[in-house]
């Protein structure tokens, strides 16, 4: 399993070598855009639960957003993964929608095929959806029945797991069941319980999470970078604990374990 470093701060992109998590967000707005450092690896994310938790939709277009993907892709450095600009089943972001579970996932496959129509060339991310288990699995066969099998794309996004305090029995056995049938999966966001459960079925993750406890946790006192949520030593500190932990419980599995800035 690779592990992606949440980052809120896109120049990281050219002074970390661990792989980096963008999110669109970071970089719209940018004028001159990072080079990649020599030997790194980065994904870009949409920012779909900012945007539909905060305006209960997109407030950019497909078009646009596949536009500045490409320039990310072809000034930043080639991206691993591109996430797509889908629909989380979190409640929240359902209250602020005032759509429903189907719906979003609906909405889901169709901006992927959009986005892949737009611009096929880019790593896009299919991403499944859903509030329970048996939602996900649901989705599944719906972006079968759109034409699309999950099983042969390089790597198929797992949402709205990024807010869950635990993966339950039942979700891991969904994750189980897609990993068996030959489902690539990344985990957007999950939580470091569910991930130490469930990392020997996923090909990826990525997590951000290390900002809130660099300003919360207070994990060393004394030290003047501890409560520092935008601390580059605090992300790094926390990714090597994260993934010493993960080896710890799947031996061999995490790649880049070593790797440091």
């Amino acid at each position: 399993m690779r592990f992606y470093l949440g980052s809120h701060h896109s120049d990281w992109l050219a002074r970390v070598q661990v792989p980096l998590c963008v999110s669109h967000h970071a970089l719209l707005r940018r004028v001159t855009l990072p080079r990649l450092r020599p030997g790194g690896r980065w994904m870009l994310d949409s920012g779909g639960f900012t945007e539909l938790s905060m305006n209960g939709r997109w407030t950019f277009t497909a078009r646009s957003y596949a536009r500045a993907a490409r320039r990310y892709h072809d000034e930043i450095g080639p991206m691993d993964a591109c996430g797509q600009m889908d629909f989380m089943c979190e409640d929240e972001v359902l209250a602020a929608t005032g759509l429903t579970v189907s719906d979003h996932q609906r909405l889901t496959i169709d901006n992927y095929l959009e986005l892949l129509s737009l611009e096929p060339g880019l790593p896009w991310v299919p991403t499944l959806q859903g509030a329970r288990p048996s939602d996900y699995l649901r989705h599944a066969r719906a972006w079968r029945d759109a034409g699309i099998d999950l099983r042969a794309v390089p790597l198929v996004g797992l949402g709205s797991v990024c807010r869950r305090t635990k993966i339950t029995v039942p979700m891991l056995l969904m994750i189980d069941r897609l990993a068996d049938q030959g489902v690539r999966l990344h985990a957007f966001g999950v939580k470091t319980t569910g991930l130490l459960a469930c990392a020997d079925k996923l090909v990826s993750s990525d997590s951000l999470a290390w900002s809130r406890a660099a300003r919360w946790d207070g994990r060393r006192p004394g030290d003047p970078l501890s409560h520092h949520g935008n601390s580059v030593h605090e992300a790094l500190a926390w990714r090597s604990a994260l993934l010493a932990r993960i080896d710890r419980a799947h031996p061999g599995i995490v790649q880049d374990l070593n790797l440091a800035a």
